[in-house]
């Protein structure tokens, strides 16, 4: 059985059953059409993951009318301070946004709290098969909340548990030109 998955992740084109072969763009595509972006006006709970933090979507959500409590898990501060502890932007930056959110619940009817537990060791192991992103959805499930997300896969993972779910997509980064096509830029 082993060897009959063995190149599934490798694939870049997957059959829809229909002899039709999507691209994992296509894909994606598909995946986002059931997600929303709208934002509710009533007094409800709201977590944030960290993909919403590091993309600045926070101060976003609350200027298009969010009210009510913003629930940042611990473990998205772990998250970031991890990052910021490697010397990594996204981790400076995230941390940067949420000491910038407090400014921000002075203007607007929100309130900032911190929630959950820090990751442990097992949940940073795992960390890419989607151990703290069950920490943080675990977390809008306590509480009833809807997750604000940037992350494709958090979002549908989280519908998936009858979440409700504002997903934010991420603009693509810019391509950074090399040294060596800007020599030979074409005017």
């Amino acid at each position: 059985m082993k060897g009959k998955f063995k190149n599934f992740r490798r694939r870049k084109n997957h059959d829809n059953g229909n002899g039709n072969d999507k691209t994992s763009q296509e894909i994606k595509e598909v995946a986002r059409k059931s997600l929303t972006n709208r934002v509710s006006t009533k007094r409800a709970n709201y977590v944030v993951d960290t993909s919403a933090v590091i993309h600045k979507f926070i101060p976003e959500v609350i200027r298009r009318g969010i009210r009510g409590k913003i629930i940042i898990p611990n473990a998205v501060m772990a998250e970031l301070e991890n990052q910021a502890n490697k010397g990594l932007e996204y981790g400076f930056i995230g941390l940067e946004e949420i000491s910038n959110l407090h400014n921000l619940s002075k203007k607007y009817p929100v309130k900032v709290e911190f929630e959950g537990i820090r990751p442990q060791d097992m949940h940073i192991r795992y960390a890419k098969s989607g151990e703290i992103d069950a920490l943080i959805r675990s977390i809008a499930v306590k509480y009833k909340a809807t997750l604000i997300t940037a992350d494709l896969v958090q979002a549908k993972s989280a519908q998936a548990y009858k979440l409700n779910v504002i997903y934010l997509k991420p603009s693509k980064p810019e391509k950074k030109r090399g040294w060596l096509s800007r020599i030979f830029r074409k005017s």
